[in-house]
């Protein structure tokens, strides 16, 4: 499958249930980039409704599929692949950049030397804003109400929450309420917000430099249902490779590239400017027409 996440603003997070409202992107999930692209020119555009949506016009993204890849400039940090990447993904994301260069990309070595504290600041910052997005479900206004009729207006809100809330989003709301008290707000929150900062400005740098940046989807093939809900850490880490763009509020696309040892899927991301969707989808669009990844199964 291929995923694609626009620019944030580009489609409209009306009716969307918020989690962290500066991070939300809603984007299409397809067999093809062909299908994406015809899926997202849908989606995109203002609307009213959000005022964060953007009010540039929206390009006929399929019709800029040509199929090549000549002229394009990829960039490779290679620094934040040198650890933590497990040797089949390595592997086959090592392919997918000769493939590249092979059909007339050139291959270009960037740095992004604050992306190796994006989980961080994603965890800081997405927990705090879901802590405060989550707050309007009290049983109340929005959402699921506990069956039972306890004593008051407290006890009705603490029942509705405990039983309405999964584990993990708990955890999310205990953390993000945490970053956002006290004493803390200063320590963890704004600093936080001053090295997504650092982030944004890394991509602008290497943007001056590529057209388009190239990472694995993540650092580990696709992990069985369930495998890592003991070990939150771990489950965490999976997004080091995608945070960042979300935090940069950058376009991004995951295709298939190959399988791992055991047979599991791995996956190229692709990520590019603001409002370009359509450079990274003819990358992406002329990577599938050279292989075939897209169609096999495990």
């Amino acid at each position: 499958m291929t995923g694609f996440k626009p620019t944030y603003g580009r489609v409209s997070r009306y009716g969307l249930l918020a989690f962290a409202s500066s991070l939300d992107q809603i984007g299409p999930i397809a067999t093809t980039t062909s299908d994406v692209a015809i899926a997202l020119r849908v989606i995109s555009g203002p609307d009213n409704r959000d005022s964060t949506s953007v009010r540039d016009e929206v390009p006929d993204f399929h019709a800029e599929l040509t199929g090549s890849l000549r002229g394009v400039r990829v960039g490779v940090p290679r620094a934040l692949l040198a650890q933590g990447v497990e040797p089949g993904v390595g592997t086959a994301f090592d392919a997918a950049i000769t493939l590249l260069q092979d059909q007339g990309a050139t291959i270009v070595d960037i740095a992004l030397p604050h992306s190796g504290h994006a989980i961080a600041v994603y965890y800081l910052l997405a927990t705090a804003e879901a802590s405060s997005n989550l707050a309007r479900y009290d049983g109340v206004r929005y959402g699921y109400r506990t069956a039972q009729a306890p004593d008051g207006v407290a006890r009705m809100y603490e029942r509705t929450r405990g039983e309405g809330f999964g584990p993990e989003v708990k955890r999310r709301i205990m953390l993000g309420t945490y970053v956002l008290s006290a004493g803390y707000y200063d320590a963890y929150y704004l600093k936080a917000q001053q090295v997504r900062t650092l982030i944004r400005n890394d991509y602008a740098d290497a943007f001056d430099r590529v057209d388009l940046i190239a990472l694995p989807t993540s650092p580990t093939a696709a992990f069985k249902l369930g495998e890592r809900t003991a070990d939150p850490l771990q489950m965490y880490l999976a997004d080091v490779f995608t945070v960042g763009v979300n935090l940069a509020g950058l376009p991004a696309i995951s295709v298939p590239c190959g399988f791992s040892d055991d047979r599991l899927p791995v996956g190229l991301q692709l990520i590019g400017r603001a409002l370009e969707e359509t450079t990274v989808l003819r990358a992406a669009d002329a990577y599938e027409r050279i292989t075939d990844w897209h169609l096999q199964s495990p």
